[in-house]
């Protein structure tokens, strides 16, 4: 089963730069740190062989999750984005029902959310429990903390 990511076209493109750099840079590195730990001598008892190895492995696990991560990355238009109900690359401005402050965020992938940026994840508690939601709808989204109400104020692309 494919767990299809929804991306801007930007934060797809920067996935697969960092892609290219484990593939281009960060492998033919390791490669030679294990060369080089070959050299030195018995594998059995060498250290720098054995750090260099699963590095190598961490370093493949990672370029394989990434793969399957772009494999199925759909790239979202963001002028098709339906704004009478908040969905993923919407930006939202909601109102905490218990102390009336305002914010502001644009709901994304887990993997482009960036809260200095106000960009949160669709995954995260307040993602989840925004999704779906209209304009002038409270959204009760339950947190480490209890429960938080959320009013709707403007969903925006």
């Amino acid at each position: 089963m494919s767990n299809v990511s929804y991306f801007t076209e930007e934060g797809l493109q920067k996935l697969k730069d960092e892609l290219k750099h484990l593939r281009t840079v960060e492998r033919p590195s390791i490669s030679r740190q294990i060369g080089e730990a070959r050299d030195k001598g018995d594998l059995s008892e060498n250290a720098e062989y054995d750090a260099a190895k699963e590095a190598q492995g961490l370093l493949e696990m990672k370029i394989s999750k990434l793969e399957t991560l772009i494999g199925n990355a759909r790239i979202v238009d963001e002028s098709q984005l339906d704004t009478s109900k908040v969905l993923v690359l919407c930006k939202v401005k909601i109102r905490n029902v218990a102390n009336k402050a305002m914010m502001e965020y644009t709901l994304v992938s887990e993997k482009e959310a960036d809260i200095k940026q106000k960009k949160i994840s669709v995954d995260s508690p307040i993602g989840k429990g925004l999704l779906g939601k209209k304009v002038g709808e409270i959204a009760e989204v339950q947190v480490p903390s209890g429960l938080m109400k959320f009013e709707i104020i403007e969903i925006s692309r």
